[in-house]
């Protein structure tokens, strides 16, 4: 009997293999995700251009950091097509055969998701570390090894916070036909609520705690934030901690809405 660690690993190379098929399409997708980076430094090289010395804190060089390093934490950790893969599994009927083999379904597709990462990344090193190295003069360094551990950290609890976040989505498909308006409702608000647009320090005092309670502000905000120093050490630690919590969440809540829909699944006949 194969060891369960070997059955996994063989899905991660099989994924690998089957998204190797796509490298180009990553690359030239990396290459275009640089085009609202660019115009978001643009944009904010103007606003400090006018006089303006710091902004919530922030001066230039942290400003247009944290847009370099927010860049760096979406290749390395956000989901692609995951929530629309799952889905078709479940309204095709091919979940079935999923079923009966010796794998979780949560951690197969967390395999497939962490071979989707990894291809991307490869793909998107590129364009971005060449535009990061163009870019070197505004990439402020990591304060001290703690913080890069914390970010470290932070990074690999971004990316399960959004594969978790994504199939819990994608369980929708249980009960609805389509799941593409509640996809784009959730990706909208993502790359406004996780920080990817803009620090979410810049807003009003009562929206930026009220964003640090849900799990969106952990995706990359926080860590960027953490990149940075901006978060002393304790609090650092805290952030990371917190984000945890919300991994260990979303995690049951994932297996939460997977039994409840495999219930139905079961009841109508799949």
């Amino acid at each position: 009997m194969v060891h369960p660690v070997l059955q996994y690993w063989s899905v991660i190379r099989f994924g690998v293999q089957n998204t190797l098929v796509y490298r180009v399409n990553f690359l030239f997708q990396a290459a275009f995700n640089l085009i609202p980076l660019f115009t978001g430094l643009a944009i904010w090289r103007t606003i400090y251009g006018e006089g303006t010395s710091a902004i919530a804190g922030y001066t230039v060089t942290q400003m247009l950091s944290y847009y370099l390093v927010a860049a760096m934490v979406d290749a390395l950790t956000a989901t692609t097509e995951d929530d629309w893969q799952i889905a078709s599994e479940i309204k095709d009927g091919r979940v079935s055969q999923l079923l009966v083999k010796p794998l979780d379904y949560l951690g197969y597709r967390l395999c497939l998701f962490v071979s989707g990462r990894a291809v991307f990344s490869l793909a998107a090193a590129i364009p971005l570390g060449l535009f990061l190295f163009l870019n070197s003069a505004c990439l402020l360094p990591c304060p001290d090894v703690l913080h890069l551990t914390l970010f470290a950290f932070s990074v690999l609890g971004s990316a399960l916070n959004q594969f978790l976040l994504t199939f819990l989505m994608a369980m929708l498909a249980f009960w609805v036909l389509e799941i593409s308006t509640f996809s784009f409702i959730l990706l909208a608000f993502q790359r406004l609520a996780a920080g990817l647009m803009f620090p979410l320090d810049i807003l009003p005092p009562a929206l930026h705690k009220i964003l640090l309670f849900t799990p969106f502000a952990y995706q990359v905000y926080v860590p960027v934030e953490i990149y940075l120093g901006r978060f002393q050490r304790c609090q650092a630690m805290e952030m990371v901690a917190v984000q945890g919590l919300w991994v260990v969440t979303l995690y049951g809540l994932a297996r939460a809405a997977w039994g409840c829909g495999l219930r139905r699944y079961a009841a109508v006949g799949g």
